[in-house]
């Protein structure tokens, strides 16, 4: 996911934390942050009760610090456990989602890595997946992080998702592309149409 689709308040907040990682231990720590943030977001999908606790804005913030630390201490790095009490603090933990997508946006960026949303009407194969990998890498010149995904309401093809941009090689995006370029030839065919009759 892009960092320009992540609001400022979280970007902002990914970057103290990518920065803070990064010198703690380089690109381990920055990996490790990364999958905890992952764990984290998991729990508070996963678990409706623990989500609106983490979230909430408005639960006793100094209560919920002390729980936070009961419930996390031993699971996650100091590290981590110190910036989601800070974010506990500034009243900033409705945005860890957002904050850890930046994150991970971030570390991929600075990895030289670009993140890939790859969408098929139907589960894409292992090799087909390398296939893609390696034909995206080729093309844009970066290691690419392919996420998977199914839309089941695809006729076929694929869609990639670079960044803000989209690559529609679905079915339907090529049969859109066909009836555009007819619509758009229809006034050059009407006008060789008008020449041949009046000729």
């Amino acid at each position: 996911m892009p960092t320009n689709t992540v609001d400022a308040v979280a970007l902002s907040y990914a970057r103290a934390l990518f920065q803070l990682a990064e010198s703690a231990g380089g690109r381990p720590k920055l990996e490790e942050i990364a999958d905890e943030l992952e764990q984290l977001i998991e729990l508070i999908r996963a678990d409706r009760r623990f989500g609106e606790f983490v979230t909430s804005p408005i639960l006793d913030r100094q209560r919920r610090a002390e729980a936070l630390r009961r419930i996390l201490n031993g699971r996650v790095t100091d590290l981590l456990l110190r910036f989601v009490l800070v974010l506990g603090q500034k009243g900033r933990l409705g945005h860890i989602e957002a904050i850890a997508r930046a994150y991970d946006a971030l570390m991929q960026e600075s990895f030289g890595r670009v993140e890939v949303d790859v969408i098929t009407a139907v589960p894409v194969e292992a090799a087909q997946l390398e296939s893609i990998r390696a034909l995206v890498q080729g093309a844009i010149g970066r290691e690419p992080v392919l996420h998977r995904s199914v839309d089941p309401t695809m006729l076929g093809g694929i869609k990639l998702r670079i960044g803000d941009q989209l690559i529609d090689g679905s079915v339907a995006g090529r049969l859109r592309r066909i009836r555009d370029s007819v619509v758009a030839g229809s006034g050059a065919v009407r006008e060789n149409l008008g020449r041949i009759v009046t000729d």
